[in-house]
């Protein structure tokens, strides 16, 4: 683990032009610098860095922040990775803490089974590039499949010879231990105790991890001595090091491709993989054969959440199609799914098409999860009970599905696509919601909720109504854009002053920063952001904001939490701060005095107003709520009758607070 004294050493030392150009070339333009951006395709350069910030951004695909999180984004690196890639850069030692002897060797076996596995891998390459029976064999297969040899360099394909003491001999001779041949699974032994090659006399695809380093290997037997095989590849078995369920083949080539084009495709084979490719799509993936886990799907979710699946048409492809959907729509995938013409697969598809028509013919015919699954379940389809089921099934893949707007959205779909009640269909999907909550599954932890909202009243007591208004318990969805604006708010300008020598109650003059403020204003009322990270810069700004020389915009993207951190950098943004001219300098004193109350007139008003626009948000929120039980309880009336006066009430807050916004509706 690196120490905190070394990581702050590293962020001080990072200087973020110095960072970027290392990419990008940029030019001045102004205070700041910008460029082309490195994340998507533009002719426009829209990419600036800002040296006085330490930040960077991209005003046409919105990709940025710290030094730090650029060279994550860009080089597609952990936090500690990224680290380490600036320490070098700027001749930083790496200090880190002393392990435990447990940590010790279990980090030692970790670091000899990756030596091992990295040696083996430059082994079967040198078999296939350099031995008499590599060549004639293993290229001749490699051939065969039209593979280049740029391309099969790219993946460090190689060839194991047909005997199967050799590798070990090679191995043991150079000097690495049988402990770690074993571990990793390269080699295994016989009931005589001697150590057994376990891809002898195969094709070798190595599995590479994230970091670069190999993981595992797969073996294929050749076409020849397949027949009758049922084993066609071997794989290493699992390992400290290797978990099939944990890695996608191909993650390391297609990491950065992924991040650009935003979206990744998955398919089942190496073969699949390497000839998209080959054919020029390199934002692919292969979970080969497996059954997609959570934890390939996290890895994925490192670089976006847009996936398609491509699989071959006939049966064994539409299960493999259908096996992982509920579960990237669990988490947060935003899925697609395309069945190739019967008679292909990725890889003979990719073969046939440059990567121009193979993308067309992916955008033409690549279906969101409902319509796959509608023309899957109902294609002519006429059985009632059999569509009931099948629209059961539809639902049901709806219902795992964690966003509440994308649930409706699909909900609305499949209603309109199938002439349903929309009714009939969320009580049902509801119903799949309780059954899985009621087991213990995806349930989700609510957000704290405040006591009630008769906080819009706050501020306003000519218009405050005299009776409590119901609660507002929160949704625990995501951070509204009155919210992300609140919080931009203060991590751009927390600790500036607003109002100066107010009477806190008890007899003492104090002044609140905009921090303190929105805290105070929104704690009356016991209202809190959706967002933890966002009630966590508020509460810090509110409490550092009077320190000497403190400025929040700094202190938060320097902050040592790197999820603060980057959302500081992302909101410190101003969309307009590159192009607009700074006002002029003031003549004299007084001008500068005036200006200085404007700035403050300005920033105070502004914040007022989006406490204001929060409140009434909340009050609409808990209107819709209440309209929503009353709609459920016809059956009743006493509790309908409460319900209508409770929501006769944030009428009353509502008018209120539109009134105060300059916007007076009456409904």
């Amino acid at each position: 683990m690196i120490d905190r004294a070394t990581v702050e050493r590293i962020k001080d030392a990072a200087n973020i032009v110095e960072v970027v150009s290392e990419f990008v070339t940029l030019r001045k333009s102004g205070a700041n610098y910008k460029g082309l951006c490195p994340f998507h395709n533009e002719k426009t350069p829209s990419f600036y860095v800002s040296p006085s910030r330490g930040t960077c951004h991209c005003f046409g695909c919105g990709k940025g922040g710290t030094p730090i999180s650029f060279i994550m984004e860009h080089e597609q690196m952990t936090y500690p990775e990224a680290l380490r890639w600036l320490a070098n850069k700027y001749h930083i030692e790496i200090q880190e803490r002393e392990l435990t002897n447990e940590e010790r060797e279990e980090q030692s076996l970790r670091e000899s089974m990756f030596i091992v596995n990295e040696w083996t891998a430059g082994y079967f390459e040198g078999l296939l590039h350099d031995h008499p029976d590599g060549k004639a064999i293993g290229m001749q297969y490699f051939r065969s499949r039209g593979f280049r040899d740029d391309i099969i360099k790219k993946f460090r394909l190689g060839y194991d010879l047909s005997d199967r003491f050799a590798l070990a001999h090679e191995a043991t001779k150079k000097g690495y231990k049988e402990e770690f041949l074993l571990k990793t699974g390269i080699c295994y032994k016989s009931d005589r105790g001697t150590l057994i090659d376990r891809y002898a006399g195969r094709v070798i695809f190595p599995w590479i991890g994230v970091s670069g380093k190999v993981v595992g290997f797969g073996g294929r037997k050749l076409d020849a001595a397949t027949k009758g095989v049922q084993q066609k590849y071997v794989n290493s078995p699992d390992s400290d090091i290797y978990h099939k369920d944990h890695e996608l083949y191909g993650i390391f080539q297609a990491k950065k491709a992924i991040a650009k084009e935003d979206r990744v495709y998955m398919v089942e084979g190496y073969t699949d993989v390497i000839s998209m490719h080959q054919c020029g799509i390199e934002n692919v993936v292969a979970n080969s054969g497996t059954a997609l886990s959570v934890h390939q799907i996290h890895i994925l979710h490192r670089f976006t959440q847009n996936i398609t699946l491509i699989y071959d048409g006939d049966a064994a492809g539409i299960h493999a199609a259908l096996r992982g959907t509920d579960m990237l729509l669990a988490e947060g995938m935003n899925l697609k799914i395309l069945l190739l013409p019967d008679g292909d697969d990725p890889d003979s598809f990719a073969r046939k098409h440059t990567a121009a028509d193979f993308r067309q013919y992916i955008e033409d015919h690549q279906a969101d999860f409902i319509q796959f699954k509608t023309d899957l379940l109902l294609k002519d389809e006429r059985d009632p009970l059999k569509r009931s089921e099948a629209i059961n099934s539809i639902v049901e893949s709806i219902s795992v599905v964690q966003n509440q707007i994308l649930r409706d959205t699909y909900i609305h779909d499949v209603s309109t696509r199938m002439g349903i009640n929309e009714a009939t269909l969320i009580n049902q999907m509801n119903r799949f919601i309780r059954n899985r909550k009621s087991q213990g599954e995806n349930s989700q932890t609510p957000a704290a909720a405040p006591t009630d909202a008769e906080a819009a009243a706050a501020g306003m007591p000519e218009t405050k109504p005299t009776r409590t208004a119901p609660m507002l318990v929160s949704t625990g969805e995501e951070a509204s854009r009155v919210e992300r604006l609140l919080i931009q708010l203060v991590i751009r300008h927390g600790e500036k002053v607003i109002f100066r020598d107010i009477d806190d109650g008890q007899g003492n003059l104090i002044s609140l920063t905009v921090a303190q403020f929105i805290e105070l204003d929104l704690g009356t009322d016991n209202l809190t952001f959706h967002n933890p990270l966002y009630t966590q810069i508020l509460t810090e700004a509110a409490a550092h904001s009077h320190e000497a020389g403190f400025q929040c915009e700094q202190y938060f993207i320097n902050h040592p939490d790197f999820n603060i951190s980057q959302v500081a950098a992302e909101m410190s943004v101003d969309p307009y701060q590159f192009i607009l001219s700074e006002k002029a300098e003031p003549r004299n004193e007084d001008e500068r005095k005036e200006q200085e109350q404007q700035a403050t007139d300005h920033l105070r008003n502004e914040t007022k107003h989006l406490i204001l626009d929060y409140r009434l948000e909340y009050v609409d929120k808990k209107m819709k709520q209440t309209m929503n039980d009353i709609k459920k309880l016809s059956q009743d009336p006493t509790r309908m009758m409460q319900l209508m006066t409770d929501y006769k009430d944030l009428q009353i807050i509502r008018n209120a607070l539109a009134k105060e916004l300059g916007n007076y509706i009456v409904i």
